[in-house]
């Protein structure tokens, strides 16, 4: 496919997006799907490493032959119409997600999955299927969540600003141009000051030196990570906000919602409220059992796992402590029979695309990984053209045994990705009989 396409796929402007992937598809030349899946991908309406579009993103997982992927951009749902107008074109199977930070009381004393910051958990919610009305009570916490995202980003930047005269970046004129929808991220930050620096100083050398200066850090260091884009900015982002840096300040279990509210808004999305997993280092997953349980308890019905942090390390003993610890928490979730979602999440450039599941660490339980993907795209089907969603009471009469339950969706999540006719056929039919269609067509695994 030629370049200017690809790059039109993740244009700014959704209708020069909407072309390119109408030639993408005429273009054809897919491979078939395989077994590989990724189910976390953030898009450019959160932060992509290539700056992908929810287009660029479904048309790359197409063009890799992956069997599943599902797009999970920071606290909004942007993408989510795009995404599946794209993946439907593609004849991908796909699923939307978001991901946010929340406060979790009862470990508001240990780190969990956000280092250095007691309580604060990264948590997902996966398988919407529209965005909320903006006056609904999920609309409005969503709207809750991107208002506190805006808050915590200025008051950072005004930290960071404080230490860095004569640089001085403003946050509507200088980052939010960089985000398609306004939604920016530290990493968006980040890119903002670096650009902000090359702009203010005539040269690369008075460059190095204000950040040498301002930062602590040796002119030598900056000097060879500077050309290398991705790594400066690493290293930026690092020393501006992470733990430590100029512009960091401890949250506070006030700067976040609390998790039962937020499991709440996505359950009244009818969405699956879905738990993260780090690595099993921090004193908040020591004990997964534990925490899972108590999870599960407040309604979350899934987990997510970012598998190539779990094992792909060149320290032999370090890795073997991770991989025992994914492999002690994927039996707590067989345990409870709670379904698994995985992925690279694209956050950061040179991320894999898709995992190794050929990696020793990976390979056992790469039919765990392949089945939670199928859940999510069977709820997300059945959920878009029969009205029946994997947390609903429904579903949980249908199948009391949730192993029995697991097994229908990842069926009905096992067919291929539906073609312009029986996407039609299923859009006229009423629920209940779309329902039987799905549920049928599951059985024979042929529509």
């Amino acid at each position: 496919m030629m370049l200017d396409c690809l790059q039109r796929l993740s244009s700014l402007e959704p209708g020069m997006r909407r072309l390119a992937l109408d030639e993408a598809v005429q273009a054809g030349g897919f491979p078939p799907a395989s077994e590989q899946v990724n189910m976390h991908l953030h898009s450019f309406f959160s932060y992509n490493g290539e700056g992908w579009s929810p287009t660029r993103i479904a048309y790359e997982m197409k063009r890799l032959g992956l069997y599943s992927a599902a797009l999970c951009d920071f606290d909004v749902l942007h993408g989510l119409p795009e995404f599946f107008e794209a993946a439907d074109m593609l004849q991908l199977r796909a699923a939307v997600a978001f991901e946010s930070r929340v406060f979790f009381q009862e470990y508001a004393e240990q780190e969990i999955n956000s280092p250095g910051e007691p309580g604060v958990f990264y948590f997902m919610g996966m398988g919407f299927v529209e965005q909320p009305a903006a006056d609904s009570q999920a609309g409005q916490m969503f709207a809750e969540l991107l208002l506190q995202s805006h808050q915590r980003n200025r008051e950072l930047i005004g930290r960071i600003n404080s230490r860095l005269a004569p640089l001085a970046l403003d946050y509507e004129n200088d980052v939010l141009p960089l985000t398609p929808a306004n939604n920016a991220t530290e990493r968006h930050i980040t890119l903002a000051f670096h650009q902000l620096a090359l702009r203010h100083f005539a040269d690369k050398g008075q460059c190095l030196e204000f950040w040498s200066r301002k930062l602590d850090s040796p002119l030598e260091q900056l000097e060879k990570l500077f050309d290398n884009t991705n790594a400066f900015l690493e290293l930026l982002r690092g020393k501006l906000m992470k733990r430590g840096g100029l512009g960091y300040v401890q949250p506070s279990a006030k700067a976040f919602p609390k998790l039962e509210l937020v499991i709440d808004m996505i359950r009244q999305c009818r969405a699956i409220p879905m738990s993260a997993w780090l690595d099993g280092s921090l004193p908040g997953e020591q004990n997964p059992e534990e925490q899972l349980q108590c999870l599960l308890d407040k309604k979350v019905e899934a987990l997510n796992i970012i598998p190539d942090r779990n094992w792909n390390f060149k320290d032999p003993e370090l890795q073997r402590q991770r991989v025992a610890a994914l492999d002690r928490y994927v039996a707590a979730a067989a345990e409870l029979e709670l379904p698994i979602n995985v992925g690279t999440e694209g956050n950061k450039p040179g991320q894999r695309l898709v995992d190794d599941f050929e990696a020793e660490a990976l390979r056992k339980h790469r039919q765990a990984f392949l089945q939670g993907a199928q859940i999510m795209v069977g709820h997300t089907r059945l959920l878009r053209y029969a009205d029946l969603a994997y947390i609903d009471d429904k579903a949980q009469k249908m199948y009391p045994q949730r192993a029995r339950r697991n097994e229908f969706f990842a069926k009905a999540g096992a067919l291929p990705a539906p073609g312009p006719e029986t996407r039609l056929k299923l859009g006229k039919m009423s629920a209940d009989n779309a329902l039987d269609y799905i549920s049928e067509a599951a059985v024979k695994q042929a529509w």
